[in-house]
């Protein structure tokens, strides 16, 4: 809109000019050579302008035929410049793919090309460090520290490389160097505050935290939650050499963060030396509140030494009443009723817990509570299902499992890494149905069978069970050592058949006849096997009675000779899961077996 109301005022003057020339006729005149020129006012004004577009139309030719050098050199840079960059974008994309040779090529076009540019530097240092040379590496973040915009960078760079060579105090001097030029990098004061961890500094380590959030890099609840831990470390450190300010660190921490384990107990222990059990007690019920811990429960019912078992069994209530009956809470009534020689009181307050899989604390402690009542085989039965049981919850900590709290990681160094939960199981835990059939009762045993070969003049005998046969021989049975014993054989017993069944009559015999006896060859034919005569009916009696459902199962019929055959008899192991028998209910098998 300015620039149409420009143009519409330029227009006006013009066109005023124009006018004004119209109305005043005047000449011109001037001297050239001699010579003297009049023209009219207007033409003149016209040959002016002409005049003074020509001269500047030629000295633009001038000028441009003056600046042809320049222009080509400045092309030239341009060129190179962007081939510069196109080499290190590829160069970048290469070394972020793996390809270290094409990557390491075009980090030393685009340094030739570009020359020290940071990017360049940068590039160069990546493709060093994909090749593996950490020297040509620290060199190129070497270069990068002279020049001011890349020295946090190269800093940085310079951190890593002494971190992964294992030169931890060139890593930390590095990263103080970075913290001081540059206080809001991250990476800087992080470092600097695991180097203080590490060492065990921790009023240096406080002094760090702070700054972070005075900085902004920390919230609010993330820079309580530090100075907990480091206050709760700096009384550990303290609680044997000086237990009054140990105490005085420990209640700063449970100001700062009341679920901080450690820093209970280590605060209720304290107070609890000193007498004052109120304010323990206190401590400890506000932490079991938000976390049921097994240092909580064993601080809290050891508060005042010298108590009596029941007194102890009563605060277990006390917290599980705080915990709604947490599962931890069963745990700790259970042991202290097992303190209390209380067996029964411990056994209720853990069958809650044995409904869906128990854990190995769980079941350790019902082996304890059988042990107490003096049932040995299922104190065994419960240690194994112990060795199968998920895993109690412990503290963790980078994939490492502890039972103690540590206020910094022993792999990564980071500051408050341990969590309490539950490790995972990393072979992978039974399924439900697995589980249910793991800690199912053993299915009972099958007896032995004895199998009976099929004779030509009555129907093949099905598999007699050994047990249902106690009439006409006796079972094989086990040794007290697990050996098998083989029948003794027994007279034979003529089988009464009901009216319906008439046996084929026996072929007759030859004289001198013998029966042939099984050979160990496998293509070889059954062998013929006479039966016995049945024992004829008396006269005036009336057919046979039918066998009852006891007497229907057929005896083992002999052979020729008046030889049983002997059962053949499975023995069978214990499975995996079952205990055995214990002492007691062993003596009276192997009386009646012996």
């Amino acid at each position: 809109m300015w620039r149409v109301l420009l143009y519409l005022a330029l227009f006006a003057v013009a066109a005023s000019g124009a006018v004004w020339l119209a109305d005043n006729p005047e000449t011109i005149s001037f001297t050239w050579a001699g010579r003297e020129y009049t023209t009219s006012l207007a033409i003149g004004v016209v040959a002016i302008v002409v005049l003074a577009m020509l001269l500047s139309l030629v000295w633009a030719i001038i000028r441009g035929i003056l600046r042809i050098p320049s222009r080509v050199g400045e092309g030239s840079r341009r060129r190179k410049r962007e081939r510069g960059l196109t080499a290190l974008s590829r160069g970048i994309i290469a070394v972020g793919a793996g390809d270290v040779t094409t990557g390491r090529r075009y980090a030393n076009e685009a340094e030739r090309l570009l020359g020290h540019q940071p990017l360049a530097l940068l590039l160069k240092a990546q493709a060093a460090q994909a090749a593996g040379n950490r020297d040509a590496a620290e060199a190129a973040f070497r270069e990068m520290t002279e020049v001011p915009e890349t020295r946090v960078l190269g800093l940085r760079g310079l951190f890593v490389e002494a971190r992964r060579s294992g030169d931890l105090p060139a890593a930390r001097n590095y990263a103080e160097e970075a913290a001081r030029l540059a206080p809001s990098v991250g990476w800087a004061s992080d470092a600097v505050l695991e180097a203080y961890s590490a060492e065990g500094n921790w009023s240096a380590a406080l002094r760090s935290v702070e700054r972070r959030a005075s900085l902004g890099l920390l919230d609010r609840a993330a820079s309580r939650r530090q100075r907990a831990v480091l206050h709760a470390a700096d009384a550990l450190s303290k609680e044997q050499s000086d237990p009054d300010r140990a105490l005085d660190a420990a209640l700063e921490a449970v100001r700062l963060a009341p679920d901080l384990v450690p820093a209970v107990v280590l605060a209720a222990r304290q107070l609890s030396r000193k007498g004052d059990l109120r304010r323990a007690a206190k401590i400890v019920e506000t932490a079991w509140r938000q976390i049921q811990h097994p240092d909580l429960a064993a601080a809290y019912l050891n508060l005042r030494s010298g108590d009596s078992a029941m007194d102890r069994l009563r605060r277990a209530e006390t917290l599980a009443r705080l915990s709604s009956w947490s599962s931890e809470s069963r745990l700790a009534i259970a042991r202290a009723a097992l303190d209390a020689r209380e067996p029964g009181r411990a056994r209720d307050a853990l069958r809650p817990l044995l409904e869906e899989r128990p854990t190995v604390r769980v079941c350790l402690a019902m082996a304890e509570v059988e042990q107490a009542e003096g049932a040995t085989g299922r104190v065994r039965e419960w240690l194994a299902r112990a060795a199968h049981a998920p895993r109690d919850k412990a503290w963790i900590a980078d994939g490492v499992v502890s039972e103690t709290w540590a206020p910094v990681s022993p792999v990564t160094g980071r500051l408050d890494a341990f969590v309490w939960e539950t490790p995972p199981e990393v072979l992978g835990g039974p399924s439900a149905a697995d589980a249910a059939l793991l800690f199912a009762e053993p299915e009972p045993t099958p007896e032995p069978v004895a199998i009976l070969p099929a004779t030509d003049a009555i129907a093949p005998v099905e598999a007699i069970p050994a047990a249902a046969a106690p009439e006409t021989a006796p079972s094989a049975g086990l040794e007290p050592n697990g050996a098998a014993t083989a029948a003794t054989p027994v007279p034979p017993v003529e089988p009464e058949l009901p009216p319906e069944v008439v046996p084929a009559e026996p072929a007759p015999e030859p004289k001198g006849a013998e029966v042939t006896t099984l050979q160990p060859r496998a293509a070889a034919a059954p062998p013929e096997v006479v039966p016995a005569e049945p024992a004829p009916a008396a006269p005036g009696t009336g057919p046979a009675p039918r066998p009852s459902a006891e007497q229907g199962k057929r005896p083992a019929p002999a052979l020729a000779g008046g030889v049983t055959p002997a059962p053949v008899v499975f023995p069978v192991a214990h499975p995996p899961d079952d205990p055995g028998l214990d002492q007691e209910e062993e003596r009276p098998r192997r009386r009646f077996l012996g």
